[in-house]
């Protein structure tokens, strides 16, 4: 790649610690740090509701900030988006409900440690490593900017592809006890990833003709909340009891704080881990904790304890989402290309203040870049200052008892849901999910090795299909060219990085109990739900064969092909082996599910039941049958508590979507009666 700077200029110098000075002037003025308390405080707000995160959280801001002084919108601005990956764990860890994309590895330690009684523990370390994350992150940063451009020029297409490998390669450590189980899983998600027109030449896959709504593809919000919040919420409903066993809150927030320092080393390694990922565009978010988790494990002797409360599961993730948002500000500032999705709307609101991101941003407007960096920094603080500080409290939610919690968190998840594209389509994808990952973790099958493949599909798709096509054209003019691309320094250190992951995560999974112990039952559960994906993923190879395009057909073709190997051995050696064998893992077979007081069927229902009235009479009619329902004949309250939580939760409901300007679901019913809002 060559010499990056030979030297750095002088006046460069110069110029940079001016801006620097400029920018913390600027910053600590009352006015500045009043915007960015307030950014604070609703980044807070937003971030504990799953699935909503900073895109929904700035749009919120956005028509506030057109005419705002500069330097306070972009504190109002910053500040919420730098405590987004902070008060999204949250959910993480005292519901089991990933809160947005970047936390979604914390609740495969966070959680346990909260039915432990260990909640605000869990939660402490998390705001300490998430805390590190962002400063250095900013720090990084400040360092970085003005040699970051070429840095960011160097990663073409081939290295893309090879990141995202990368952030593929941790299914490996996550595949569980046995890994052609995870294999399957993440084909599974490729496979329900590439689902919707196709993007390089727009064919329709899977059933799509048939679906209108599917030709969009299925959104991350619904799958990671498919995936991962439903399923808890059926399995502690079931039980009838709170989140935590007992009352107390485990070792409280100081020996959170003391875990998190007694593995500092993992949070700056995890830290520089999302600095670099989060540079590069796209990617951050959706991979970045994975990889941090990954390494998290690797570099632990003892792994027996992951997936089932290990605190470095919690800290590792941690520390590197909140520094890719440092990273995530690189190519936003120098090039105007989003790092992610919530800095794509980010850049939105710096054209409402009367800038546009990009070089003449660092080249004119160097202490206003300087001021985004560490307003980031400084939002961390606070965020982390103020979450610790409530950590104790807050944490208490985990001994109230879940049937009172249950129907605001299924009223919170379809909302969140419906926002992915303002459809009844979004409630009816999120019950079909729901179903995959309520079996996923019945039967042992590693869900965060699904969530991997989905989360990487469109980018592992896209990135191949381009490297093939750009190599092909210069294998054709010159062997040299065609090698010079395809394998750089920055892949081979990649693709060696990968391979290594991959072998130390096969000889590692063995010990990773990614869903916690489990009990063996009979074999015909475990066996018809193979047979299904088996079935699944052979229609998607006899559905991709019959795509006319090849650069749209080889990639499912070719997922689908090792997924149904996958399938065929594990159903061999499902045939030839004792019930006793880990093969034939059944949560319904003992432990808590087995032993619940509540059907699994019967229970799910309820989600069912809000999904139907939703179809019959729009979502907040619906709403309001659901709760008195839930609460009279669930929960078996008085019809006085009943009327005031159910119209508690219809009333926060609506004034939580008339903040964000959003509509609710419309059913049958709204098409013959023109009704106001909210009941349109």
């Amino acid at each position: 790649m060559g010499v990056i700077y030979p030297y750095v200029k002088m006046d460069i110098l110069i110029t940079a610690f001016g801006a620097l000075n400029e920018a913390i002037w600027l910053i600590v003025q009352p006015q500045q740090l009043l915007y960015l308390f307030l950014g604070v405080i609703i980044g807070l707000s937003v971030g504990v509701f799953p699935g909503l995160g900073g895109i929904a959280g700035l749009s919120l801001v956005l028509p506030f900030v057109y005419g705002m002084e500069p330097v306070s919108g972009l504190a109002l601005m910053v500040g919420l988006v730098a405590v987004i990956p902070t008060s999204d764990t949250f959910a993480s860890v005292l519901l089991g409900i990933p809160g947005s994309s970047a936390s979604q590895a914390t609740v495969l330690d966070g959680f346990p440690l909260a039915r432990k009684g260990e909640a605000a523990r869990a939660l402490a370390a998390a705001f300490a490593s998430s805390l590190f994350g962002g400063l250095l992150g900013a720090t990084v940063l400040t360092f970085f900017i003005l040699i970051a451009r070429p840095l960011v020029l160097a990663f073409g297409t081939p290295e893309m592809l090879m990141i995202t490998l990368l952030g593929l390669s941790m299914v490996a450590i996550l595949a569980g006890r046995i890994a052609l189980k995870g294999v399957a899983a993440a084909c599974l998600g490729l496979l329900v990833g590439t689902i919707g027109e196709a993007g390089a030449g727009g064919s329709l896959r899977m059933a799509t003709y048939d679906i209108p709504y599917l030709t969009d593809g299925i959104k991350l919000v619904i799958v990671g909340l498919g995936i991962f919040a439903v399923p808890e919420i059926v399995s502690l409903l079931r039980q009838d009891k709170s989140i935590a066993k007992d009352s107390t809150l485990g070792l409280g927030w100081t020996e959170g704080l003391k875990d998190w320092w007694r593995n500092i080393w993992l949070s700056v390694r995890c830290s520089v881990i999302g600095v670099i990922v989060g540079v590069i565009p796209g990617l951050g978010g959706s991979v970045v904790d994975w990889i941090a988790y990954g390494h998290a494990v690797q570099s632990t002797k003892d792994k027996s304890q992951f997936g089932s409360g290990e605190i470095r599961g919690v800290i590792g993730p941690e520390s590197s989402n909140n520094a890719k948002e440092g990273g995530g500000l690189v190519p936003t500032l120098i090039f105007g290309i989003p790092g992610s999705a919530s800095m794509a709307v980010f850049i939105g609101g710096l054209a409402l203040l009367g800038f546009e991101a990009g070089p003449q941003l660092i080249q004119f407007n160097l202490e206003l870049t300087y001021t985004i960096v560490w307003s980031l920094a400084l939002a961390n603080v606070i965020g982390a200052g103020l979450c610790i500080a409530l950590s104790g409290g807050i944490a208490r939610l985990t001994t109230i008892q879940f049937t009172l919690l249950a129907p605001f968190l299924l009223m919170m998840i379809s909302f969140a849901a419906f926002q992915s594209r303002q459809s009844l389509g979004d409630l009816v994808a999120l019950f079909a999910v729901s179903l995959i990952g309520i079996f996923l973790r019945r039967f042992d099958w590693s869900r965060p090795a699904f969530l991997i493949g989905f989360v990487l599909s469109w980018q592992v798709e896209n990135y191949s299909n381009n490297a093939h096509q750009i190599a092909s054209f210069k294998f054709r003019r010159s062997f040299e060219q065609g090698m010079e691309y395809i394998a750089s320094p920055i892949v081979l250190v990649i693709l060696a990085l990968t391979i290594f992951s991959i072998i130390i995560g096969i000889r590692q999974a063995k010990e990773i109990f990614t869903e916690g112990q489990m009990n063996t039952g009979k074999k015909r559960p475990p066996l018809v739900f193979l047979l299904v994906l088996l079935a699944y993923t052979l229609t998607a190879f006899f559905n991709a064969a019959m795509i006319d395009l090849t650069s749209d057909k080889i990639f499912p073709l070719t997922i689908s092909a090792v997924g149904i190997i996958a399938l065929v051995v594990l159903l061999i050696k499902m045939i030839l082996a004792p019930e006793s064998h880990p093969l034939f893992a059944d949560r319904e077979a003992g432990g808590e599910d087995g032993n619940a007081p509540y059907g699994l069927w019967s229970t799910l229902a309820w989600l069912g039941m809000l999904l139907v009235l939703t179809s019959l009479v729009g979502f907040i009619l619906g709403l309001v049958v659901f709760l008195i329902l839930f609460f009279k004949i669930r929960a078996t309250f008085g019809w006085f508590k009943t009327i005031l939580l159910s119209s508690l939760g219809v009333f926060l409901m609506c004034l939580f979507a008339s903040l964000l300007n959003r509509n609710f679901p419309p059913g049958l019913l709204q098409e013959f009666v023109k009704l106001p809002w909210p009941f349109t």
